[in-house]
């Protein structure tokens, strides 16, 4: 690095943002990166601590906090003090939430910088005028701010260092509990539940499809039953096993009707009334009424489904020859504005990019990091591309707001530029995060003028901030809505079919965005009041009501926002801790709750029922927020909060009882005896076990649905016994291993997602090189495919790397010749295929049911029971 003799030394968080600001400060500046904190609480207690004790916290002295320099900053830090004695002066130019705050403060702890004297910048942006704005303005680091993260920071480690060993002890090891995490995963599984006891309603809706062209409605009415027929014929062909058939889609069906200037309509009124069925029959009087002739009624039983779900009913059917006379009643068109979005705020950033992106929050968040940060842009060098993206507030500067409209003028023409510029403001009363919304920070770097600097990721990302910025401060878009009624008289009843479609008068804001699927909506041909119509085809359709949709990334941060969990830089956080945790799981985009999820969640919220309450939670944000603020006591705060929490951590040790030790009666007979079977909790969630344990040893695993798993056989061979290999789901995934398991313990690990196999490596070989992270462990060295590679042998407790090319030439070619001598004495043995091919890393394993059900060893989860 520059030496920064005689110079001011300006440090930030990231190498990336580090290299950016250099740019646009000069000769007299050297920028230098922490990477992320350099100081934390302690991990573990000093030897000879009370066992109860919270490292790094003392309990009895007002929590004070006692910090420590982490491991693996050690250097950073060093090089840091060294370039701060050199330099004239030092800035702290960290990010301007309270973690960047936070993060000034104890690197000016660290550096022995005097905290009121220190010279701290903010800013939104990483640009010129932004930076040089910043530093003709430094002020103190905020000692409020710096308050309310201290107090939150020994608050998660009050809750998690004292209720995960509970969970230790009355579930399973290595679990853990969080004040945030855990009342996220309560609310993914009290959705769960809701969905488990949601009994669906039925109704039914009766559709008619009309022409205008009267003396071809007949060739029409056959034309549009056999493109029906073949669309359903065609997906039974192609569609696989178990897969639920789909005909014709909704916009397909538009396409089709649109292109034969025909409409959909559906019935609304019967003899003057609201029509409405909740049965087939009055469904099937209402169809056959307006010109529909029953074939057949076709039941299919669904034990699966709930309440009247469990008959599906399907009345099949053709058109009367006796139709009624339809005619158009009414016309209706009346126009309406689709307003623009407010720009991104944290949490819509990332519900935005999980519905139109597929990207999770987590990735959202360090994609926008990067375009924050700055890009190498073509012939530009180092830009940054977006203004911070950890925000609750949509407010945007004048600046901003005259560039959108400069640009919308000059680009799209003045019929898409408001009179006057849009003001939002902020839903979330708390809105404190950052002074701005995201928003690119120079608008004529539109996303295709710099697509080639950037990948896909980024592209997408920028593309979307970028559109959603320009967009609002855009006219709004016009759209027709037409609704028309028709009608006729049947034996004295009337009947009215209610159409409606909408067409796009002027793009507005859409001209940014794009314009929705219209070819989703129903065109309406060109009707007049009072004109005659002909049916095409009459149908009569079960539906039922649909239980709360699962959480989604999108929908969870929403969720979380409303309801004041977390604030905008924990959401992605907290949506990754949950899942790693296993105590959710993502299948299809959407969050299940696991049975582990469930038990610890009812174990927690029996035991704390305070700290699980969402409304509590919310409330103990405001207070950090005070603390920030008003300047509210976070001592005083901590003392509130922990006495109550102490009284019931100690009652849940005592009264809690142990997750193994409870059952629940399962409606299958043992595989083994015969005798009943019962559901139990082991380390790797429910599974089914006989009721005679531990005279009868048959346990088995479990659906999501609790049914008993088949043996899935695959087509390896296991080396050791000569057996098939079984797929098996242990609690660190899957893997494959004799049937013969766990008598023979020999596996192979599997990639789930991928379908393939991870072939067994040598063990690691144990050096003398010392683990500069924990400094207790030494180095195991492992070979993989970009070389050999080191890590601490106390894995998982520690996860320390020692980089290969940061050891010494001699030190290298020492291990180099040991490992592989250990790998000649240490060799795997290689892994066949039943017809006689040798297994290669990545290759495909091929599971089929076969057998009974399946027999995975259980008994550590029934001698803990």
């Amino acid at each position: 690095s520059k030496s920064a003799a005689g110079k001011h030394l300006v440090i930030v968080e990231s190498p990336t943002k580090a290299k950016t600001i250099n740019k646009y400060l000069g000769k007299d500046y050297v920028v230098m990166a922490s990477v992320g904190h350099v100081r934390d609480l302690p991990s573990r207690n000093p030897k000879g601590s009370a066992k109860d004790a919270i490292p790094g916290v003392d309990v009895d002295n007002d929590f004070a906090p006692t910090y420590e320099i982490l491991p693996t900053k050690k250097k950073t830090v060093t090089d840091l003090k060294k370039a701060a004695k050199a330099a004239d002066d030092i800035w702290f130019a960290t990010d301007l939430d309270r973690e960047g705050e936070a993060i000034a403060w104890h690197l000016a702890q660290a550096l022995g910088v005097d905290v009121p004297s220190a010279k701290r910048v903010v800013f939104n942006a990483i640009t010129k005028a932004e930076i040089q704005k910043a530093f003709n303005n430094p002020h103190q680091i905020d000692e409020h701010r710096v308050n309310a993260q201290q107090a939150r920071r020994i608050l998660d480690r009050l809750v998690g260092y004292k209720v995960s060993p509970l969970l230790w002890k009355k579930v399973a090891g290595g679990l853990s509990a969080g004040r945030v995490q855990s009342v996220a995963v309560r609310l993914i599984v009290d959705r769960e539940r809701e969905i488990e006891a949601f009994v669906p309603d039925e109704y039914w809706k009766v559709t008619g499809y009309f022409t205008p062209s009267i003396d071809q409605a007949d060739q029409l009415a056959a034309a549009w039953r056999k493109w029906l027929a073949d669309g359903e014929r065609e997906a039974r062909e192609a569609s696989t096993p178990g897969r639920k058939l789909k005909g014709r889609t909704m916009r397909e069906q538009h396409g089709w009707l649109n292109e034969h200037s025909s409409i959909l309509a559906e019935l609304v009124e019967v003899g003057g009334e609201r029509f409405s069925a909740d049965n087939a029959q009055k469904a099937l009087d209402a169809a056959t009424a307006a010109g529909f002739k029953l074939i057949e009624k076709k039941i299919d039983e669904d034990p699966k489904a709930k309440g009247p779900a469990q008959q599906k009913i399907t009345l099949v059917g053709a058109l009367a020859e006796n139709q009624p006379g339809w005619k158009v009643q009414s016309i209706t068109t009346k126009r309406h504005k689709s307003k623009p979005y407010p720009p991104f705020i944290t949490s819509t950033l990332q519900q935005a990019a999980s519905s139109q992106l597929s990207f999770a929050a987590q990735q959202t968040m360090r994609v926008a990091q990067q375009l924050y940060e700055g890009v190498n842009i073509q012939g530009s060098g180092q830009v940054g591309l977006i203004t911070y993206m950890r925000t609750d507030s949509t407010h945007l500067s004048n600046e901003a707001i005259d560039m959108a409209r400069s640009f919308i003028g000059e680009t799209y023409g003045d019929k898409y530029l408001p009179d006057k510029p849009r003001v939002y403001k902020s839903s979330n009363k708390s809105a404190q995060e950052a002074h701005e919304a995201i928003r690119p920070t120079d608008v004529t770097l539109t996303p295709d003028k710099i697509k080639g600097s950037l990948d896909d990721r980024q592209y997408k990302l920028y593309k979307l901030i970028w559109q959603r910025f320009v967009s609002c401060q855009m006219t709004p878009a016009e759209w027709d809505s037409t609704t028309i009624l028709l009608g006729a008289e049947v034996d004295g009843t009337s009947l009215v079919f209610k159409c409606t479609g909408r067409t796009l008068v002027f793009d507005g804001f859409y001209k940014a965005v794009g314009i929705p699927r219209v070819s989703d909506e129903l065109v309406l041909p060109e009707l007049n009041e009072g004109q005659s119509l002909a049916a095409i085809d009459i149908e009569a359709t079960q539906h039922f009501t649909n239980p709360p949709p699962r959480y989604t990334d999108a929908s969870l941060v929403k969720k979380l926002e409303s309801e004041g969990i977390g604030r905008p830089s924990t959401y992605a956080a907290i949506i990754q801790v949950i899942q790693n945790r296993k105590y959710v799981e993502k299948l299809s985009g959407r969050f299940f709750a696991t049975d582990l999820g469930k038990v610890v969640t009812d174990k927690l919220v029996d035991a704390f029922p305070r700290i699980l309450d969402i409304a509590y939670t919310r409330h103990m944000e405001s207070e950090l927020d005070k603390v920030e603020e008003e300047n509210l006591d976070w001592v005083k705060m901590l003392h509130a909060f922990y006495g109550p929490f102490e009284t019931n951590l100690a009652k849940a040790y005592e009264e809690m009882v142990h997750a193994k030790a409870e059952t629940e009666p399962a409606p299958y007979k043992c595989d083994t005896c015969g005798a009943d079977t019962m559901y139990r909790f082991g380390k790797n969630g429910r599974f089914l076990s006989c009721t005679r344990y531990p005279d009868c040893k048959y346990a088995a695993p479990i659906d999501r649905d609790g049914k008993p798993l088949k043996d899935l056989y695959t087509d390896i061979i296991c080396p050791v016994d000569g057996s098939r290999m079984v797929k098996r789901t242990g609690r660190f995934g899957p893997f494959l291993a004799s049937e013969n398991y766990p008598d023979v313990k020999f596996i192979v690990n599997l990639d789930g997602k991928k379908g393939t196999v991870k072939l067994p490596k040598p063990p690691p070989l144990t050096t003398d090189v010392p683990c500069p992270k924990c400094e207790e462990g030494t180095m195991n060295l492992r070979r993989s495919k970009r070389g050999p590679w080191l890590s601490c042998n106390r894995f998982p407790k520690c996860r320390g790397r020692v980089g290969w090319n940061s050891l010494e030439e001699a030190k290298q070619k020492e291990l180099e010749s040991a490992l592989a001598k250990h790998e000649k004495e240490n060799p795997v043995p290689a892994i066949k295929t039943t017809d006689g091919r040798v297994l290669k890393e990545e290759d495909n394993y091929v599971p089929q049911v076969e057998g009974g059900e399946a027999a995975e060893e259980m008994d550590e989860s029934l001698d803990a029971a």
